[in-house]
């Protein structure tokens, strides 16, 4: 499929760069990996670099339309959902590229360039190095996860007051479940095949949950590739516009399948096993449902995606037993 997308280039950010850092911009260079909004790496004409987020249609694949902000997972493609999540992390002592600079106008921000590298590849360059890295990641987690809200949902929704469209974090993910077993379903025969043992699987699971009142502080997808390290290789979060108050079992089934061998140094005790197998199936499924979604657009990198929906539907089909 031929793209009509405009993405931009230094004319287009140079009045960003300048109302940001007050310097002129000799150079531009977008970041590869966004799917929702445009990322782009300033070159200032002292040498410096800044990193720009921009919000638009032209930089959201998923051509979604407006998102519901009472819906926890709904996308986080404004300006507005990520200052929250910024502001809210700052606020729990958790690192985060600084912001430098926030225009209304043209939807976007400027932040700190964070030009250590990300922690995955840190991982795979200098295992030693990037076990050190995972620890200081680790005592960061730890400080986002004893931070807690007043309901579930979107920060930027909850810290004003708000309150989410769903009866609880659980009916949410089992509602999300059910769909992308539908969706699914009219995309690969393998789900077709088992989509009324999937769904009975799911709302079985979610009979088995609890009720709780305690909603934690996540990030929602937590890949050691949304994690980025500084010169001095302290880490910090990137991609945080899906912060939110919810259970931290789903952050941790979450890091479980992105960090593999890696999530030993991560985990915690006393996650609830009935969440867990919940969240595990329903995350899988997610994972197959919105990569397929995605490459029936215009994404530019579909190989990727399609790999990633093969790889989470195996999973889904052994936790079925099949």
């Amino acid at each position: 499929m031929t793209s009509t997308r405009r993405h931009l280039g230094r004319g287009d950010l140079a009045p960003l760069a300048r109302a940001a850092t007050g310097r002129s911009l000799t150079a531009v260079d977008r970041l590869r990996g966004g799917t929702k909004k445009g990322v782009y790496r300033l070159v200032l004409d002292d040498d410096t670099t800044a990193v720009a987020y921009v919000w638009s249609a032209d930089e959201d694949y998923w051509d979604a339309g407006p998102s519901d902000p009472r819906d926890p997972f709904s996308a986080g493609t404004s300006l507005d959902v990520f200052t929250a999540a910024h502001d809210r992390l700052v606020h729990a002592g958790v690192r985060t590229p600084r912001l430098l600079y926030a225009d209304t106008t043209r939807d976007a921000v400027v932040v700190e360039d964070m030009r250590g590298g990300s922690l995955e590849d840190a991982l795979e360059r200098d295992p030693a190095a990037g076990r050190a890295a995972l620890q200081r990641f680790a005592a960061e987690l730890a400080t986002l996860h004893t931070q807690e809200g007043p309901a579930f949902g979107k920060v930027a929704l909850v810290d004003n007051g708000g309150t989410s469209s769903s009866s609880s974090a659980t009916g949410r993910v089992t509602e999300g479940a059910l769909r992308d077993i539908e969706e699914t379903a009219v995309r690969d025969e393998r789900i077709a095949v088992v989509r009324d043992d999937l769904a009975e699987t799911v709302r079985r699971l979610a009979a088995a949950v609890r009720p709780r009142a305690r909603h934690t502080l996540i990030h929602g997808e937590l890949g050691a590739d949304h994690v980025l390290l500084d010169d001095q290789g302290r880490p910090a979060l990137i991609d945080i516009e899906g912060l939110m108050y919810f259970d931290v079992e789903w952050e941790h089934v979450f890091l479980r399948i992105r960090f593999g061998p890696h999530y030993d140094a991560l985990g915690v005790p006393d996650l609830d096993e009935d969440r867990m197998r919940l969240y595990r199936l329903a995350m899988h499924l997610s994972l197959v449902a919105g990569p397929l979604r995605l490459i029936e657009g215009d994404f530019p990198h579909p190989e990727g995606m399609r790999q990633i929906a093969e790889s989470n539907l195996v999973r889904v089909l052994e936790l079925v037993g099949r």
